[in-house]
């Protein structure tokens, strides 16, 4: 499987650790940098390269996901999820990390640097990256709606439950 890796200054040293890691497990990485530690760097640069990606490789039929790495991850999850199609979830617990791939099929995840230990970090990527997307059927509808939003900007009907309301 290939994974598109992006990050900022605060996620340089951990997406090293990671490359490796993903190489030493039978992973391709594709690093989409930064490659040098800049203070000042802006993470929409290289996460929308690494998200742009994913998205790529998914429509020409390829098994690839991503991993953006910042401070928080909040920014980078918010970069990612500006590419049409791409689900990012930011991941803080082996959990969370398991369910955005489980419940929400998402194809990339955001870590933050600062938040975890590099052994933290990296088990949070590896449930993700082995979770399965089972395909429930209400997951699939949930997914579906956002992405006929995503294309048509059309809210969904309301329930008749809400309505009642």
């Amino acid at each position: 499987m290939r994974v598109h890796l992006g990050c900022d200054h605060a996620g340089l040293e951990l997406k090293s650790h990671l490359t490796a890691w993903l190489t030493e497990n039978g992973y391709e990485p594709v690093d989409h940098g930064p490659f040098v530690y800049d203070a000042l760097d802006d993470y929409p640069v290289f996460c929308l390269r690494a998200a742009e990606g994913v998205a790529a490789d998914r429509a020409a039929g390829l098994d690839s996901l991503g991993v953006v790495i910042g401070g928080s991850g909040n920014g980078e999850q918010i970069a990612a999820n500006k590419v049409e199609g791409i689900r990012a979830a930011l991941a803080w617990s082996e959990q969370t990390a398991s369910l955005a791939r489980e419940h929400n099929d998402a194809w990339v995840v955001a870590v933050g640097g600062r938040m975890h230990s590099l052994e933290e970090m990296t088990r949070l990527v590896e449930v993700f990256l082995t979770a399965p997307f089972p395909g429930d059927e209400r997951h699939v509808r949930r997914i579906a709606q956002m992405g006929e939003y995503e294309k048509t900007r059309e809210l969904p009907p309301l329930p008749a439950s809400a309505l009642d309301a």
